[in-house]
Protein backbone atom coordinates (compact mmCIF):
# COMPACT_ATOMS: atom_id res chain seq x y z
CA UNK A 1 0.00 0.00 0.00
CA UNK A 2 0.89 3.67 -0.51
CA UNK A 3 0.85 7.02 0.82
CA UNK A 4 -0.61 9.50 -1.98
CA UNK A 5 -0.43 13.43 -0.63
CA UNK A 6 -3.01 15.03 -2.63
CA UNK A 7 -3.98 19.19 -2.81
CA UNK A 8 -7.32 18.09 -1.07
CA UNK A 9 -6.45 15.21 1.61
CA UNK A 10 -4.32 12.66 2.54
CA UNK A 11 -5.38 9.35 0.44
CA UNK A 12 -4.39 5.91 1.16
CA UNK A 13 -3.59 4.52 -2.14
CA UNK A 14 -4.68 1.21 -2.24
CA UNK A 15 -2.94 0.56 -5.44
CA UNK A 16 0.23 1.16 -5.79
CA UNK A 17 0.39 2.14 -9.74
CA UNK A 18 -2.26 2.87 -12.62
CA UNK A 19 -2.26 2.79 -16.38
CA UNK A 20 -3.57 6.04 -17.88
CA UNK A 21 -4.47 5.53 -21.55
CA UNK A 22 -3.76 8.43 -23.64
CA UNK A 23 -0.94 11.17 -23.69
CA UNK A 24 0.30 13.27 -26.41
CA UNK A 25 3.80 14.01 -25.21
CA UNK A 26 5.16 12.89 -28.29
CA UNK A 27 3.05 15.91 -30.46
CA UNK A 28 4.90 18.46 -27.84
CA UNK A 29 8.35 17.43 -28.08
CA UNK A 30 7.64 17.47 -32.29
CA UNK A 31 6.26 21.10 -31.92
CA UNK A 32 8.46 21.92 -29.32
CA UNK A 33 12.29 20.64 -30.11
CA UNK A 34 11.74 18.65 -33.43
CA UNK A 35 11.82 15.32 -31.85
CA UNK A 36 15.62 16.51 -30.55
CA UNK A 37 15.61 14.60 -27.31
CA UNK A 38 19.35 16.15 -26.39
CA UNK A 39 18.10 19.28 -26.20
CA UNK A 40 15.29 18.51 -23.24
CA UNK A 41 15.39 16.49 -19.73
CA UNK A 42 12.38 14.95 -19.39
CA UNK A 43 12.73 14.61 -15.72
CA UNK A 44 11.49 18.25 -15.02
CA UNK A 45 9.96 19.90 -18.53
CA UNK A 46 7.67 22.41 -17.89
CA UNK A 47 6.91 23.60 -21.10
CA UNK A 48 4.09 20.24 -21.01
CA UNK A 49 1.70 18.77 -18.47
CA UNK A 50 3.85 15.58 -18.64
CA UNK A 51 7.41 14.80 -17.08
CA UNK A 52 8.85 11.71 -16.14
CA UNK A 53 9.07 13.77 -12.11
CA UNK A 54 5.21 14.11 -12.76
CA UNK A 55 4.33 10.88 -12.99
CA UNK A 56 6.44 8.77 -10.69
CA UNK A 57 4.84 11.51 -8.34
CA UNK A 58 1.31 10.38 -9.28
CA UNK A 59 2.80 6.77 -9.12
CA UNK A 60 1.89 6.28 -12.78
CA UNK A 61 2.57 2.52 -13.88
CA UNK A 62 1.95 2.83 -17.22
CA UNK A 63 0.75 5.18 -19.97
CA UNK A 64 0.19 4.78 -23.40
CA UNK A 65 1.50 7.67 -25.45
CA UNK A 66 0.22 8.78 -28.94
CA UNK A 67 1.91 8.81 -32.23
CA UNK A 68 -0.03 11.39 -34.01
CA UNK A 69 0.48 13.29 -36.95
CA UNK A 70 -2.07 16.04 -38.64
CA UNK A 71 -4.60 15.47 -41.12
CA UNK A 72 -3.22 17.57 -43.71
CA UNK A 73 -0.31 14.64 -43.84
CA UNK A 74 -3.46 11.92 -45.49
CA UNK A 75 -2.48 10.95 -48.48
CA UNK A 76 0.79 12.31 -48.42
CA UNK A 77 3.91 11.37 -45.73
CA UNK A 78 1.09 10.38 -43.30
CA UNK A 79 3.07 7.14 -42.93
CA UNK A 80 6.78 8.21 -43.08
CA UNK A 81 6.09 10.80 -40.34
CA UNK A 82 3.98 8.60 -38.01
CA UNK A 83 7.14 6.45 -38.12
CA UNK A 84 9.20 9.41 -36.93
CA UNK A 85 6.41 9.62 -33.99
CA UNK A 86 6.78 6.16 -33.19
CA UNK A 87 10.93 6.06 -33.40
CA UNK A 88 10.50 9.19 -30.93
CA UNK A 89 8.59 7.67 -28.43
CA UNK A 90 10.79 4.11 -28.38
CA UNK A 91 14.06 6.72 -28.10
CA UNK A 92 12.21 7.82 -24.96
CA UNK A 93 11.65 4.61 -23.50
CA UNK A 94 14.77 3.38 -23.86
CA UNK A 95 16.89 6.89 -22.64
CA UNK A 96 15.27 6.96 -19.68
CA UNK A 97 15.65 4.14 -17.27
CA UNK A 98 12.44 4.77 -15.85
CA UNK A 99 11.03 3.45 -18.61
CA UNK A 100 10.21 0.50 -20.38
CA UNK A 101 8.59 -0.53 -23.29
CA UNK A 102 5.88 -2.89 -23.11
CA UNK A 103 4.56 -4.80 -26.14
CA UNK A 104 2.49 -7.07 -24.21
CA UNK A 105 -0.12 -7.59 -21.34
CA UNK A 106 2.11 -9.42 -19.66
CA UNK A 107 4.76 -7.04 -19.60
CA UNK A 108 2.64 -4.26 -18.29
CA UNK A 109 1.64 -6.36 -15.77
CA UNK A 110 4.72 -7.06 -14.44
CA UNK A 111 7.21 -3.97 -15.19
CA UNK A 112 8.77 -2.05 -11.97
CA UNK A 113 9.21 0.54 -14.28
CA UNK A 114 6.47 3.02 -15.89
CA UNK A 115 5.74 0.96 -19.13
CA UNK A 116 5.80 2.70 -22.17
CA UNK A 117 3.04 1.67 -24.80
CA UNK A 118 2.95 2.98 -28.46
CA UNK A 119 -0.61 3.68 -29.84
CA UNK A 120 -1.31 5.56 -33.64
CA UNK A 121 -3.59 8.34 -33.39
CA UNK A 122 -5.29 8.37 -36.29
CA UNK A 123 -6.30 5.64 -39.55
CA UNK A 124 -5.33 8.06 -42.06
CA UNK A 125 -1.46 6.84 -40.90
CA UNK A 126 -1.47 3.89 -42.52
CA UNK A 127 -2.64 5.89 -45.72
CA UNK A 128 -4.95 2.82 -46.63
CA UNK A 129 -2.57 0.15 -46.15
CA UNK A 130 -2.49 -2.87 -43.97
CA UNK A 131 1.09 -3.69 -44.83
CA UNK A 132 1.37 -0.58 -43.18
CA UNK A 133 -0.37 -1.50 -40.10
CA UNK A 134 1.17 -4.50 -39.98
CA UNK A 135 4.53 -2.82 -39.60
CA UNK A 136 3.58 -0.52 -37.13
CA UNK A 137 2.93 -3.46 -35.20
CA UNK A 138 6.23 -5.25 -35.47
CA UNK A 139 7.77 -1.60 -34.41
CA UNK A 140 5.42 -2.64 -31.18
CA UNK A 141 2.50 -0.36 -32.18
CA UNK A 142 -0.84 -2.01 -29.95
CA UNK A 143 -3.57 0.20 -30.46
CA UNK A 144 -4.91 2.63 -33.16
CA UNK A 145 -7.58 4.49 -33.31
CA UNK A 146 -9.51 4.56 -36.92
CA UNK A 147 -9.91 8.28 -37.57
CA UNK A 148 -8.95 11.62 -36.02
CA UNK A 149 -10.46 15.11 -37.35
CA UNK A 150 -10.69 13.51 -40.32
CA UNK A 151 -12.27 11.09 -42.36
CA UNK A 152 -10.24 8.45 -44.00
CA UNK A 153 -11.77 6.67 -47.79
CA UNK A 154 -13.02 4.09 -45.19
CA UNK A 155 -13.94 5.20 -41.90
CA UNK A 156 -15.91 8.38 -40.58
CA UNK A 157 -14.73 11.28 -38.21
CA UNK A 158 -17.25 12.51 -35.15
CA UNK A 159 -15.15 15.83 -36.18
CA UNK A 160 -17.76 18.88 -37.87
CA UNK A 161 -14.67 20.61 -38.57
CA UNK A 162 -13.05 19.02 -41.01
CA UNK A 163 -14.42 17.93 -44.92
CA UNK A 164 -11.80 15.46 -46.18
CA UNK A 165 -13.77 12.82 -48.08
CA UNK A 166 -16.52 14.55 -47.34
CA UNK A 167 -18.44 12.50 -50.16
CA UNK A 168 -17.50 9.18 -47.94
CA UNK A 169 -21.46 7.77 -47.21
CA UNK A 170 -20.87 4.50 -45.22
CA UNK A 171 -19.54 4.64 -41.92
CA UNK A 172 -17.52 1.30 -42.09
CA UNK A 173 -16.54 0.21 -45.75
CA UNK A 174 -15.52 -2.81 -46.61
CA UNK A 175 -11.70 -2.25 -46.30
CA UNK A 176 -12.60 -0.39 -42.97
CA UNK A 177 -14.34 -4.09 -41.91
CA UNK A 178 -10.54 -5.16 -43.12
CA UNK A 179 -8.89 -3.25 -41.10
CA UNK A 180 -10.43 -4.42 -37.76
CA UNK A 181 -9.78 -7.74 -38.90
CA UNK A 182 -6.44 -7.31 -39.01
CA UNK A 183 -6.22 -5.50 -35.95
CA UNK A 184 -7.72 -8.25 -34.23
CA UNK A 185 -5.59 -10.40 -35.93
CA UNK A 186 -2.56 -8.71 -34.82
CA UNK A 187 -4.01 -7.92 -31.43
CA UNK A 188 -3.90 -4.71 -31.47
CA UNK A 189 -7.11 -2.81 -29.36
CA UNK A 190 -9.24 -0.94 -31.79
CA UNK A 191 -9.88 2.87 -30.54
CA UNK A 192 -13.27 4.29 -31.42
CA UNK A 193 -12.21 7.93 -29.95
CA UNK A 194 -12.70 10.54 -32.63
CA UNK A 195 -14.73 8.17 -34.79
CA UNK A 196 -18.46 8.87 -36.32
CA UNK A 197 -21.48 7.17 -34.02
CA UNK A 198 -22.28 5.63 -37.11
CA UNK A 199 -18.26 4.14 -37.42
CA UNK A 200 -18.44 3.24 -33.94
CA UNK A 201 -21.62 0.82 -34.17
CA UNK A 202 -20.47 -0.76 -37.08
CA UNK A 203 -17.14 -1.39 -35.51
CA UNK A 204 -19.05 -2.31 -31.79
CA UNK A 205 -20.92 -4.83 -34.18
CA UNK A 206 -18.10 -6.57 -36.26
CA UNK A 207 -14.98 -6.75 -34.30
CA UNK A 208 -14.16 -9.95 -32.39
CA UNK A 209 -12.42 -8.29 -29.48
CA UNK A 210 -13.35 -5.56 -26.85
CA UNK A 211 -12.74 -2.00 -28.40
CA UNK A 212 -11.95 1.16 -26.33
CA UNK A 213 -13.00 4.60 -26.39
CA UNK A 214 -9.32 6.06 -25.14
CA UNK A 215 -10.14 9.65 -24.41
CA UNK A 216 -13.56 10.24 -24.27
CA UNK A 217 -16.17 10.89 -22.27
CA UNK A 218 -19.89 10.76 -21.37
CA UNK A 219 -22.45 12.44 -23.86
CA UNK A 220 -25.21 12.89 -21.48
CA UNK A 221 -23.45 14.81 -18.99
CA UNK A 222 -21.55 16.87 -21.58
CA UNK A 223 -23.30 16.66 -25.50
CA UNK A 224 -20.17 17.05 -27.04
CA UNK A 225 -19.36 15.07 -30.57
CA UNK A 226 -16.44 13.06 -29.06
CA UNK A 227 -18.26 12.38 -26.23
CA UNK A 228 -20.29 8.62 -26.32
CA UNK A 229 -24.18 8.97 -25.65
CA UNK A 230 -25.70 6.00 -23.55
CA UNK A 231 -27.03 3.53 -26.25
CA UNK A 232 -23.39 3.01 -27.36
CA UNK A 233 -22.05 2.99 -24.61
CA UNK A 234 -24.49 -0.40 -23.78
CA UNK A 235 -22.91 -1.81 -27.26
CA UNK A 236 -19.72 -1.25 -25.62
CA UNK A 237 -20.62 -2.82 -22.49
CA UNK A 238 -22.28 -5.91 -24.64
CA UNK A 239 -18.61 -5.82 -26.11
CA UNK A 240 -16.84 -6.03 -23.10
CA UNK A 241 -14.40 -2.99 -24.00
CA UNK A 242 -13.68 0.49 -22.06
CA UNK A 243 -14.45 4.43 -22.20
CA UNK A 244 -11.62 6.12 -20.76
CA UNK A 245 -12.51 9.33 -19.54
CA UNK A 246 -11.12 12.47 -21.72
CA UNK A 247 -9.61 15.65 -18.98
CA UNK A 248 -10.83 18.33 -22.04
CA UNK A 249 -12.79 21.16 -20.38
CA UNK A 250 -14.88 21.25 -23.42
CA UNK A 251 -15.56 17.56 -23.33
CA UNK A 252 -16.52 17.61 -19.51
CA UNK A 253 -18.26 20.93 -18.83
CA UNK A 254 -18.87 22.05 -22.95
CA UNK A 255 -17.27 25.39 -22.02
CA UNK A 256 -13.78 26.98 -21.22
CA UNK A 257 -13.74 26.14 -17.46
CA UNK A 258 -14.19 22.72 -15.28
CA UNK A 259 -13.54 21.50 -12.34
CA UNK A 260 -12.62 17.99 -10.56
CA UNK A 261 -16.36 17.55 -9.52
CA UNK A 262 -17.75 17.98 -13.07
CA UNK A 263 -14.87 15.36 -14.22
CA UNK A 264 -16.20 12.91 -11.10
CA UNK A 265 -20.16 13.35 -12.51
CA UNK A 266 -18.73 11.69 -16.00
CA UNK A 267 -17.38 8.81 -13.87
CA UNK A 268 -20.84 8.54 -12.02
CA UNK A 269 -22.48 8.50 -14.71
CA UNK A 270 -20.49 6.01 -16.46
CA UNK A 271 -20.88 3.73 -13.61
CA UNK A 272 -24.50 3.79 -13.87
CA UNK A 273 -24.78 3.18 -17.19
CA UNK A 274 -22.06 0.26 -17.76
CA UNK A 275 -20.12 -0.26 -14.55
CA UNK A 276 -17.30 0.43 -12.97
CA UNK A 277 -15.90 -2.53 -15.04
CA UNK A 278 -15.83 -0.44 -18.47
CA UNK A 279 -13.86 2.49 -17.32
CA UNK A 280 -10.48 3.98 -17.32
CA UNK A 281 -8.91 7.26 -17.43
CA UNK A 282 -7.56 8.97 -20.96
CA UNK A 283 -6.68 12.29 -19.47
CA UNK A 284 -5.65 13.42 -22.77
CA UNK A 285 -2.92 15.63 -21.39
CA UNK A 286 -0.43 17.25 -24.00
CA UNK A 287 -3.20 16.83 -26.63
CA UNK A 288 -5.79 18.93 -25.95
CA UNK A 289 -5.49 22.49 -23.93
CA UNK A 290 -7.74 23.57 -21.79
CA UNK A 291 -7.51 21.17 -18.25
CA UNK A 292 -10.10 21.39 -15.20
CA UNK A 293 -9.08 23.05 -11.95
CA UNK A 294 -6.99 20.71 -9.82
CA UNK A 295 -6.20 18.31 -12.64
CA UNK A 296 -3.95 20.57 -14.83
CA UNK A 297 -1.37 18.03 -15.54
CA UNK A 298 -0.18 14.21 -14.97
CA UNK A 299 0.91 14.78 -11.45
CA UNK A 300 -2.61 15.62 -10.36
CA UNK A 301 -4.36 12.14 -10.38
CA UNK A 302 -4.71 11.83 -6.51
CA UNK A 303 -6.80 14.53 -6.61
CA UNK A 304 -9.56 12.70 -8.36
CA UNK A 305 -8.77 9.57 -6.68
CA UNK A 306 -9.65 11.44 -3.68
CA UNK A 307 -12.81 12.71 -4.79
CA UNK A 308 -14.18 9.46 -6.09
CA UNK A 309 -13.30 7.64 -2.74
CA UNK A 310 -15.42 10.82 -1.07
CA UNK A 311 -18.10 9.98 -3.63
CA UNK A 312 -18.14 6.61 -1.99
CA UNK A 313 -16.37 4.78 -5.26
CA UNK A 314 -14.21 1.48 -3.20
CA UNK A 315 -11.31 1.06 -3.50
CA UNK A 316 -12.34 -2.47 -5.39
CA UNK A 317 -13.74 -0.21 -7.88
CA UNK A 318 -11.23 1.99 -8.29
CA UNK A 319 -8.52 -0.71 -8.73
CA UNK A 320 -10.46 -1.74 -11.57
CA UNK A 321 -10.75 1.72 -13.14
CA UNK A 322 -6.92 2.61 -12.38
CA UNK A 323 -5.34 -0.70 -13.56
CA UNK A 324 -6.87 -3.42 -13.78
CA UNK A 325 -9.96 -2.84 -16.65
CA UNK A 326 -7.13 -1.89 -19.13
CA UNK A 327 -5.23 -5.46 -18.20
CA UNK A 328 -8.24 -7.59 -18.54
CA UNK A 329 -9.36 -5.86 -21.88
CA UNK A 330 -6.07 -6.33 -23.13
CA UNK A 331 -5.45 -9.32 -22.36
CA UNK A 332 -8.58 -9.93 -24.12
CA UNK A 333 -7.25 -8.73 -27.44
CA UNK A 334 -4.40 -10.90 -27.10
CA UNK A 335 -6.82 -14.34 -26.60
CA UNK A 336 -8.50 -13.86 -29.45
CA UNK A 337 -5.17 -12.32 -31.79
CA UNK A 338 -4.17 -16.15 -30.82
CA UNK A 339 -7.55 -17.84 -32.01
CA UNK A 340 -7.67 -15.81 -35.42
CA UNK A 341 -6.68 -17.19 -38.96
CA UNK A 342 -4.96 -15.11 -41.18
CA UNK A 343 -7.58 -14.18 -44.30
CA UNK A 344 -5.83 -14.24 -47.59
CA UNK A 345 -8.16 -11.91 -48.74
CA UNK A 346 -6.59 -9.06 -46.23
CA UNK A 347 -2.74 -10.41 -46.95
CA UNK A 348 -2.24 -8.03 -49.48
CA UNK A 349 -4.18 -4.47 -50.35
CA UNK A 350 -7.23 -5.45 -52.41
CA UNK A 351 -5.44 -3.54 -55.52
CA UNK A 352 -3.82 -0.17 -56.27
CA UNK A 353 -3.39 2.47 -58.31
CA UNK A 354 -0.75 5.29 -58.48
CA UNK A 355 -1.90 8.72 -58.03
CA UNK A 356 0.20 12.01 -57.56
CA UNK A 357 -0.59 14.44 -54.88
CA UNK A 358 1.29 17.87 -54.59
CA UNK A 359 5.03 16.47 -54.49
CA UNK A 360 3.98 12.61 -53.64
CA UNK A 361 3.26 9.52 -55.66
CA UNK A 362 1.08 7.30 -53.41
CA UNK A 363 -0.63 4.40 -53.82
CA UNK A 364 -4.26 4.09 -53.23
CA UNK A 365 -6.47 0.86 -52.94
CA UNK A 366 -9.29 0.55 -54.73
CA UNK A 367 -12.40 0.65 -52.70
CA UNK A 368 -14.96 -1.73 -53.59
CA UNK A 369 -14.76 -3.49 -57.49
CA UNK A 370 -13.03 -6.61 -57.96
CA UNK A 371 -9.31 -6.93 -57.85
CA UNK A 372 -7.41 -6.49 -61.21
CA UNK A 373 -5.79 -9.64 -62.68
CA UNK A 374 -2.04 -10.12 -62.50
CA UNK A 375 -0.48 -9.39 -65.99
Amino acid sequence: ALFVQTTLNPVFCFFCVFFHRHNDLALRLRIFKNNKLSEIDLHNYNKTATDINRLKAAHVGGQLFAAYVLCTAQEKDAVRLTLEQIDLIRRICTEYSELELATTAEELRNTTKIACLISVEGGHSIDSSLPALRMFYQLGVRSMTLTHNCNTPWAKTSSAYYSYYKNEKRNLTEFGKAVVDEMNRLGMLIDLSHTSLGTASEVLKHSKAPVIFSHSSAYSICNHSRNVPDHLLHDLKKNGGLIMVNFHNSFIACQGKANISIVADHFDHLKRVVGAEHIGIGGDYDGAIGFPQGLEDVSKYPALIGELLERGWSKEKLADVLRLNFLRVFEKVEKVSSSVLPNPKSIYNRGLQLSLAGCHIFSKPLHGGSQKKKI
